[in-house]
């Protein structure tokens, strides 16, 4: 029997539902001062006493009478008859008002001249300057931070009571194995508790993660009564879908109330949440994306409601480098990357499968889409949320185009110089679309190398944009990628695989049959298109494919035999105003470099005898190296 949700509620529904059913469980624990970094104040802390509780001096020097010192001046010395010698720290004598810094102090005999009035109070740190007794040090609520953690031992505290609660975190699925075991065919590493741990124990929850339970009914009815008994919220990772093996709502089912199984939300639509021992039960969709939405949408909200710290986000206003759609009727939630072009913040859209976990290494931040939205257009001042570091923007770039692993390892580099490359890879039509609509800071490009078949390629389709230069990163050899060493004329006898049509490496491979004479329609396969030589790498690794055609760096990357045929031109096309921005003028240095060099040479099939150079479009837009110098 096909499994279905019987409803999907609205998110706003869902969380209603969630924030009510559950009263805080308002427990509370003391522990060390040095362990409470991270945990949440339960109640207001006041300073135990004053600090400092008496006047000290704030300098070196001597501590003086005010008074005693109107007349001093360099032309009327004053020598004092009543003073005390004092350091940073001591205590001030009561009837004593200013120190004079002992810069300022000459010795005469056993006695000390001034040759400067002092006001009163000068260099004093009066009693409760810093913080008076009973004063407020932290509200209930604030989430301790470990700078906090010397102000309160100061204060005089050496425990802290602080908000309590325990999340229990159960991992299903017969088809996992834990973390640091290499999963086998079939298998996958159990990574969404893990995530659920360190993201939730930063709202000052302190988490327990269970053994992984197979897919087993009962087995995973006694861990949820376990970790019902154990905890104040129980997170249950897979087996809330509709598939033949997910468990989890019969389970809550049997033992306890199923409130609702299905919000409105993407992704994370199969998120559901139960009452078990009147505690609150979440169950996790097994999709990376999925479990990140319902932990920061759902759980961390249910913490929030009860007193804890809420998840960290950066609101920020960006100007949509692509059109982002939405179903209507779900609230999305879609990763973003935000960088600055000019005085522009832009946020560039991540793919929005719950599946790609990659997007949440790759993004930077965030972006909710309403259910009654049905997206936005390119070039919408939106709101977004960063994730991380707002400082870390100024320092990013923006590539969008083709990538390589040359482009890897220039990041790589280019992160030791202070600088974050986020490249996205839709291809050179996107690289160049995105370079003339302004919304990158560079475009990766694999070109034709323009003396295939002695053929000069002119290149076209760069010709409405204006003042473009070319950074030559490197040539790269283009071939065909197989187990057995396939060349170009086994391919009639091979499982083919394709790159897309008006692709560089496809304009390669069709001047190249031509030239061999060889009708593309006898090669099998070559209607099969994917999107890039990554993707045709990796059909042929999984036994998709018998053959295709990439660069020899991605067929080294993934173990495959290479048969070269020709080479492309490796590009960072910019406009040529960003040629004298600090950015591009690091990566120009770095391309250029003997450690960059030396780099591809080791990785194997680059030549790298013209990195680092520029070049712009000549007549016949031919890549001719750039006329004049760039001048900032």
């Amino acid at each position: 029997m096909v499994k279905r949700y019987l409803e999907l509620r609205s998110l706003a529904e869902a969380l209603n539902l969630l924030t009510t059913s559950f009263p805080p469980p308002r427990r509370t624990e003391k522990v060390p001062l040095l362990q409470a970094a991270g945990r949440v104040a339960a109640e207001p802390i006041f300073a135990k006493y004053s600090v400092p509780e008496v006047n000290i001096s704030a300098m070196d020097g001597i501590a003086v009478r005010s008074r005693d010192t109107i007349s001093a001046s360099d032309r009327n010395p004053v020598t004092l008859d009543h003073c005390a010698r004092v350091n940073t720290g001591n205590i001030i004598p009561p009837e004593f008002d200013a120190v004079v810094m002992i810069e300022d102090v000459w010795e005469s005999g056993d006695r000390y001249q001034i040759r400067r009035a002092a006001i009163p109070w000068q260099h004093v740190r009066p009693a409760g300057e810093d913080i008076k007794e009973k004063k407020l040090v932290i509200p209930r609520g604030h989430l301790i931070r470990p700078f906090d953690i010397g102000a309160l031992a100061t204060y005089g505290f050496s425990t802290i009571r602080v908000l309590a609660v325990n999340v229990g975190i159960i991992p299903t699925g017969s088809e996992l194995v834990p973390l640091g075991v290499r999963p086998g065919p079939g298998q996958v590493v159990e990574s969404n508790t893990v995530m659920a741990q360190v993201f939730l124990s930063q709202t000052g929850a302190r988490c327990t993660r269970y053994p992984i339970v197979r897919d087993d009914p009962d087995l995973i009815r006694e861990a949820l009564k376990k970790a019902a008994l154990e905890n104040d919220l129980v997170l249950i990772s897979a087996g809330s879908s509709a598939g033949t093996r997910d468990f989890t709502d019969p389970v809550i089912r049997s033992i306890g109330e199923l409130i609702f199984h299905g919000v409105a939300v993407k992704p994370g639509k199969p998120v559901m949440l139960g009452k078990v021992m009147g505690k609150p039960v979440l169950g996790l969709p097994g999709y990376p994306l999925a479990a990140q939405t319902v932990l920061r949408e759902f759980a961390a909200t249910l913490l929030e409601s009860w007193g804890f710290a809420p998840a960290p986000k950066y609101p920020v206003r960006v100007k949509l480098a692509q059109t982002l759609t939405s179903d209507p009727g779900f609230d999305e939630f879609v990763p973003l990357f935000i960088g600055r072009i000019g005085n522009t913040l832009y946020g560039m859209p991540h793919g929005k499968g719950a599946g790609v976990q990659m997007a949440t290494i790759k993004a930077n931040g965030y972006t909710h889409i309403p259910a009654p939205v049905e997206g936005y257009e390119a070039g919408t001042d939106h709101e977004v949320f960063l994730t991380t570091d707002p400082g870390s923007i100024g320092r990013t770039l923006f590539f969008t185009g083709t990538l390589d692993p040359a482009l890897e390892e220039l990041a790589n580099l280019a992160h030791d110089k202070g600088l974050f490359i986020h490249a996205t890879n839709p291809g050179n039509f996107t690289g160049i679309l995105a370079l003339k609509n302004n919304t990158c800071h560079a475009a990766p490009l694999v070109l034709p190398a323009q003396n295939i078949l002695g053929m000069s390629q002119p290149l076209m389709e760069f010709s409405e944009i204006k003042d473009l230069g070319f950074i030559h990163i490197a040539r790269v050899e283009l071939g065909i990628a197989s187990w057995e060493g396939l060349g170009l004329e086994d391919l009639v006898h091979a499982r083919f695989i394709n790159t897309r049509k008006g692709t560089p490496s496809r304009s390669v491979l069709d001047t190249l049959l031509a030239a061999e004479g060889i009708d593309p329609g006898r090669v099998n396969g070559y209607g099969h298109e994917v999107h890039g030589p990554p993707a045709v790498a990796a059909a042929i690794r999984n036994g998709f494919a018998d053959a295709g055609i990439c660069t020899s760096g991605i067929a080294s990357a993934n173990g495959l035999s290479f048969v070269s045929l020709a080479h492309q031109d490796y590009e960072l096309a910019v406009r040529k105003e960003m040629l004298s921005d600090p950015r591009i003028l690091t990566l120009e240095s770095i391309i250029g470099s003997p450690a960059y060099t030396t780099l591809l040479k080791t990785i194997g099939g680059y030549d790298a005898g013209l990195s680092g150079t520029i070049r712009e479009l000549g007549q016949e837009n031919i890549l001719v190296p750039v006329s004049l110098p760039i001048q900032p």
